[in-house]
């Protein structure tokens, strides 16, 4: 078992594959959306390490199946099955609870703007929000506790919950899997090596719509929202 370092080692998705393998990854996913405190977890990065790490992580877990293209997609089905969970848990707990947290006070781990910023990007964006909202840091955390507080269908938001979440696990893990592959067969590079690097320029893509808008975009007006529930 890995042990703590750093508080940097939160940050670096290789250290929970190591720390806690198969069932630490299943609940990091879900925790990303299941509990709005998630939002500064390693989705993104993790997946595509753990796409890397996939046959280890299977073989340490189940036992290996003797296939890499399976091994990989049982990996990707159960990280998707949590993704979906934890999407749920966040749509009902913004059904039930979710207009309350506009009137929350902001904390170290919990800021309305991510909030504001969900909404709007719900509102631009419709249905169509919770599959894209997948692929974007903070945003995926807060994005179906929008979808609860606007009452958005249930069956609808399953159906774009299920798409977004098998997208988004299998895009990131085959793709981490099969680069590692394709790097090592055509070009000696170990990407086990090169993760930090890896690290940066996924966190770098991931973010990079947010840093446009926060640097490029029009101020966003939050007093709208003062007093009132967004409907």
């Amino acid at each position: 078992m890995e042990d703590f370092n750093s508080w940097k080692d939160l940050l670096n998705p290789e250290f929970y594959i190591k720390m806690g393998g198969f069932w630490l990854i299943l609940f990091i996913i879900f925790a990303e959306t299941g509990l709005f405190v998630g939002f500064f977890l390693p989705g993104d990065s993790l997946l595509f390490v753990s796409g890397i790490y996939a046959v280890e992580i299977i073989k340490e877990t189940f036992g290996s199946t003797g296939s890499d293209f399976l091994d990989t997609t049982i990996l990707a089905t159960a990280v998707a099955i949590a993704a979906i969970i934890g999407n749920e848990i966040g749509y009902y707990f913004g059904v039930k609870a979710g207009p309350t947290l506009y009137k929350k006070q902001d904390t170290m781990l919990f800021k309305k703007k991510y909030l504001y910023q969900a909404h709007d990007f719900f509102e631009k964006h419709g249905a169509l929000a919770i599959i894209m909202a997948r692929f974007l840091p903070v945003v995926r955390t807060f994005t179906p506790i929008v979808a609860g507080i606007v009452k958005m269908d249930k069956r609808e938001f399953l159906r774009d919950n299920v798409i977004g979440a098998v997208l988004w696990s299998f895009i990131l893990i085959f793709a981490g899997h099969y680069l590692d592959k394709l790097f090592l067969d055509q070009f000696g590079i170990n990407l086990k090596e090169k993760l930090e690097f890896i690290i940066i320029i996924i966190v770098l893509i991931t973010t990079l719509p947010v840093i446009i808008k926060f640097m490029f975009g029009k101020k966003q007006d939050f007093s709208k929202y003062e007093d009132k529930d967004p409907e």
